[in-house]
């Protein structure tokens, strides 16, 4: 009995502490597991009661490394530091951790709580010092021990993956045959489906046309399981959207043999745990990457443009990359245009006035946190035209070769259906034929055993049937849509362009054609003769620039021209009356801005838009309130007064003017009043 092992040890719980770090180590090395499970004899045979035993098995299989998924070490720790916990049983120290910060967390709760550590070297008590040294030692050792083997084994694969040598699960499409080389699979239909996805992705240009594609032909996709007792089997499902993005990322389908594409990073996740994910890593930071290593099914070239064209067609897009994916919307040149003031992508506005009016704006400042307003906008009708015009004027050339390749891509697309429908009604007849001859060679007595037979022979006939009838209804549809005579017409239709274009394209597929000649227009606007440049840079390398004069605002399309003002002008100084100066011009025919006669109440907005004073018509011996106050030395309010009273004679002009007429006998008794006018007096010294 060791003399570490108190009484009070046995008073609390032991805990037999189970760890191997794979799955494949606990199927196939069951003598380590056998030696911890016996442990608990062990904890029996130091004193401690059979109650007073528990067995923590729940992270076999489980690496410890950290403490991720490893529920069963979270609990040790947690009943260590409440003090419940007598002693741990281990096969190794290393058992528990193979991580120092947890190791050490853990032998510091020890040491406070006084739980012994027993392995199969000694018994360890935490709190003394040269027992916590030694189980320290031990702890850094077990993890110099891991970084070792990790050092080791990767060091061999990497140098058996340089030479091309490294075996691992392949990609569907691709065995390995008898000789260890890598392979075409055996299986055509296969690789007829693979290159059908990689096909139908260069014609649509996105993950999720091929999706739709495959699913709206009934096209199943191919895979082959691996491992266990479906080991090698080949699996027909539905085509994932993830899967064609997995299929088109990889380059293994371009005969290029990799290793190091994914690399492990450790995080830490919300929970303060340290967690491992797999990172992908760029291009070149592949440790090993052998072209023309095995037979490709596309070319390296056709992977980096298949690789650009996905990093194209992702929605959220940084400022430096232009185009963005093609869609649906209503205007031809998204993604392509570019600020000429800020140098920023130029966004689509759809401003509803009664209709939908599709709109270019620019407001990169706003978006950017930058103060200001939008640099421009302008419609989207008045360039789209234009640049369309210019599109078929290149594609004008090429017509009769446009023609002939597209008819030759439609026919090479039917071709390739047609193809795939006889293999796949093929293979159903292969497993009818197979389960035909399993029915026939059974003894006819053994009726449990024939009557399962019949029944997948009637199942392998059922799915052999309903193969030929989808294989029926896909040829009647296809004839209906493109029967042999109509060939011939979509031919010479084919050559005439811009009927094509205006006819039958959708926005989409002009918004292909459109980026497959232009690569970026840079728009830069002119506020004083308010036109907009288009600056286009077409892929070629040519440079083109055309000069968009923008349509005039509401408010300048209400306004009145200059000649008209001037008219208004000279007819208020000659005559100073406004009805008067509105029935001449309605005289000679000159309408308003908004195509009506003119009125009194417009003239009088005119005049006071541009500020046309109308003349005061007045005699020798007439004065203005301003004049009269100026000749007495009187305020304005005097002179009104006199007015109010009658006490001069005065008439009020169109302008609202008051023209007083004085004699020599009115200026008199005027200087008479105010001498003898206490108001007045008052009234002078309040003005």
């Amino acid at each position: 009995m060791n003399d570490k092992i108190k009484s009070f040890h046995k008073e609390k719980m032991a805990f037999i502490y189970l760890r191997q770090s794979t799955m494949r180590q606990v199927m196939h090395n069951p003598e380590s597991t056998d030696r911890q499970y016996a442990l608990e004899q062990r904890a029996l045979q130091h004193g401690w009661d059979s109650n007073h035993i528990r067995v923590l098995d729940g992270d076999l299989g489980q690496s410890g490394s950290n403490t991720s998924r490893r529920e069963d070490f979270k609990m040790l720790v947690a009943e260590v530091s409440m003090d419940k916990v007598g002693a741990i049983f281990v096969l190794e120290a290393s058992r528990l951790s193979r991580s120092s910060a947890d190791w050490n967390r853990l032998l510091e709760l020890c040491s406070l709580t006084r739980t012994l550590i027993i392995d199969q070297d000694g018994c360890y008590d935490p709190s003394q010092f040269n027992d916590q040294l030694l189980l320290g030692l031990k702890g850094t050792m077990s993890q110099a021990e891991l970084h070792l083997i990790r050092a080791r084994l990767h060091g061999a694969k990497l140098n058996k993956a340089k030479r091309g040598e490294l075996r691992f699960p392949l990609p569907v499409g691709y065995i390995y045959d008898d000789q260890g080389n890598i392979t075409f699979d055996q299986d055509a239909q296969v690789c007829h489906t693979i290159e059908l996805l990689f096909s139908v992705f260069k014609e649509k240009q996105t993950a999720y046309a091929v999706v739709q594609y495959f699913g709206s032909n009934n096209i199943l996709f191919p895979k082959r399981s691996y491992g266990g007792r479906w080991k090698g089997k080949l699996l027909w499902g539905m085509l994932t959207h993830e899967r064609v993005l997995t299929i088109l990322r990889h380059p293994f389908y371009a005969g290029v043999y990799t290793f190091g594409r994914y690399k492990s990073v450790k995080k830490i996740n919300q929970q303060g745990e340290i967690v491992s994910t797999l990172q992908r890593q760029a291009m070149e930071l592949w440790p090993v990457m052998i072209k023309d290593h095995h037979p490709q099914y596309i070319t390296f070239d056709q992977y980096q443009h298949n690789i650009q064209q996905l990093q194209a067609n992702r929605t959220q897009t940084p400022d430096n990359i232009l185009t963005g994916p093609a869609r649906e919307g209503a205007t031809l040149l998204q993604g392509l245009l570019v600020c000429g003031i800020c140098g920023r992508r130029i966004t689509i506005r759809y401003r509803i006035n009664n209709t939908i009016v599709p709109t270019y704006l620019c407001n990169g400042r706003k978006r950017h946190g930058l103060t200001g307003s939008s640099c421009f906008s302008f419609r989207a009708d008045l360039v789209d035209p234009l640049i369309e015009q210019k599109v078929l004027e290149a594609l004008t050339p090429a017509n009769v070769s446009i023609a002939l390749n597209a008819l030759a891509e439609i026919e090479k697309r039917n071709a390739s259906l047609d193809k795939h429908w006889k293999m796949n009604i093929q293979r159903c007849q292969y497993h009818a034929d197979i389960a035909q001859r399993r029915f026939e060679q059974v003894d006819p007595a053994n009726r449990l055993v024939a009557a399962s037979l019949e029944k997948a022979w009637n199942q392998e006939l059922e799915k052999l049937a309903l193969a030929n009838n989808e294989y029926h209804q896909y040829k009647t549809k296809n004839d209906a849509e493109f029967p042999p005579h109509k060939r011939t017409h979509i031919a010479n239709l084919a050559k005439e362009i811009p009927t094509l274009w205006t006819g039958t394209t959708n926005i989409k597929d002009k918004k292909r054609i459109v980026r497959l000649l232009i690569g970026d227009i840079t728009v830069t606007k002119t506020s004083h003769t308010k036109t907009i440049s288009l600056n286009i840079r077409w892929l070629t390398g040519h440079l083109d620039q055309i000069h968009v004069t923008l349509p005039p605002k509401a408010a300048d399309k209400i306004r009145y021209p200059g000649e008209t003002v001037d008219k208004v002008k000279t007819l208020t100084m000659q005559y100073g009356n406004d009805k008067q100066t509105a029935a001449i011009l309605n005289e000679k025919g000159i309408i308003s801005a908004t195509g009506k006669p003119f009125t009194r109440d417009m003239i009088q907005w005119i005049r006071f838009r541009y500020k046309i004073k109308r003349p005061i018509l007045k005699a020798d011996d007439e004065f203005t309130v301003d004049q009269l106050r100026t000749l007495f030395n009187v305020s304005r309010h005097m002179v009104y007064y006199w007015i109010k009273n009658k006490y001069v004679t005065s008439r009020k002009t169109p302008a609202n003017i008051f023209l007083i007429k004085i004699t020599p006998e009115d200026k008199v008794l005027l200087i008479e009043r105010i001498n003898h006018s206490c108001k007045a007096k008052y009234m002078i010294n309040a003005d």
